[in-house]
């Protein structure tokens, strides 16, 4: 048992910077977003593979989109004629429905619901939270940073 956890939730820099790593909406990279390399599920497989219904799940839940039906209704249009393969692949098919002036805002959202969903990190939140309650000592804290 412990008195206290803390738990930092922020995403390192470095993976962000890597255009290799895909996660960021400035650099053209592999649709990839994966944190553990080894794991097979990557953001371009999302993308080409999940049905339209699971693609606006995703971007309505995890992004917070307000057009995400429209938004999976594009990028499903957009495998028919070309798989996305790249962050600007993803940027090119959505780039008609991001709100003008807050591109930047919204392709954030859409990489961070695609993030989540591959990393599946609200699986290892809800995971986390139920041994932090296991372990924790009655009047112990617990701090999440975000």
């Amino acid at each position: 048992m412990v008195d206290g956890i803390l738990a930092d939730l922020g995403v390192s820099s470095r993976q962000i910077d890597s255009p290799k790593r895909g996660f960021s909406t400035r650099f053209e990279g592999p649709l990839d977003m994966r944190m553990d390399q080894s794991a097979k599920l990557t953001a371009a497989r999302i993308l080409n593979e999940y049905s339209e219904s699971e693609l606006h799940k995703i971007f309505g839940m995890y992004g917070e989109l307000k057009n995400a039906k429209t938004a999976a209704k594009l990028v499903a249009a957009q495998r028919k004629m070309n798989p996305l393969a790249t962050t600007m692949d993803l940027k090119a098919a959505l780039q008609k429905v991001a709100p003008r002036g807050k591109e930047n805002k919204y392709f954030a959202q859409v990489f961070q619901a695609l993030r989540l969903e591959v990393n599946e990190e609200m699986k290892a939140l809800e995971d986390f939270l139920h041994q932090s309650g296991e372990l924790l000592e009655t009047g112990g804290r617990l701090v999440i940073m975000s």
